[in-house]
């Protein structure tokens, strides 16, 4: 356990200095989840001045294509760092961001995840049933996903790997070279799909956040939940 909150704590301190150096501004806070092949970085208190008056003036696409742009050419410099500082080897990194509560994500992937459900799921929980509140909003965004994983890495973070959900159409936008504007279109549209579904219910707890990216080379998907704390 001490080992566990050693490396959070170094990569917290390391992602806040990114975001800090190429942003201009870092998050007030770091909350980090490791849970093998799996880990999750969730910030608070993020959003440069510059970027606080383009989401002020209706430009929140534009800032968050340039945020994209970024993260793409960060993701060496994210990998090498956190192999350096914590040791992890890291294969795959995705992010996602909501501007009006000033938070973001950034998930990491570090080598080929497992294929069953942890078996750390609470009592209450019902795997099927928020597996089966997933494909539903999935089924309403695009498709019925090929396969759908759930991972229950903390108390407050669940990691969700969708494989097989892109519809004819978006594999041409892809092969045409328009996978940002894809990318920018399906945000909101999967956030608001997501919040249709009757995830809580299905959960048996409160939703704080959820986060969404992709990487539609292999046709894949992540959807992080934030969970409220339990009330004691």
């Amino acid at each position: 356990m001490a080992k566990e909150k050693s490396l959070e704590s170094e990569v917290g301190g390391y992602i806040s200095t990114v975001l800090r150096t190429h942003f201009g501004k870092g998050p007030t806070s770091v909350y980090v989840t490791f849970r093998h092949p799996f880990i999750t970085i969730y910030f608070r208190g993020f959003l440069a001045p510059m970027e606080k008056l383009q989401v002020k003036q209706g430009e929140s696409t534009r800032v968050l294509a340039t945020r994209d742009l970024m993260m793409l050419d960060l993701n060496p410099e994210i990998s090498q760092g956190l192999r350096e500082v914590a040791g992890l080897e890291i294969k795959e990194l995705y992010a996602d961001w909501h501007l009006l509560e000033e938070t973001g994500m950034i998930i990491g992937v570090v080598e080929e995840e497992a294929t069953d459900i942890p078996e750390n799921w609470p009592d209450d929980s019902n795997p099927e049933a928020v597996r089966g509140e997933i494909i539903e909003a999935s089924n309403k965004a695009e498709k019925v996903p090929g396969r759908t994983d759930i991972y229950w890495l903390s108390d407050r973070t669940i990691l969700i790997r969708r494989s097989g959900i892109l519809v004819r159409i978006e594999k041409e936008l892809i092969k045409n070279g328009l996978a940002e504007e894809l990318k920018l279109s399906k945000r909101p549209l999967e956030h608001e799909v997501l919040g249709e579904v009757q995830l809580e219910d299905a959960l048996k707890r409160t939703i704080s956040e959820i986060f969404v990216d992709w990487d539609f080379e292999h046709d894949v998907s992540f959807i992080v939940v934030v969970l409220e704390p339990r009330e004691r």
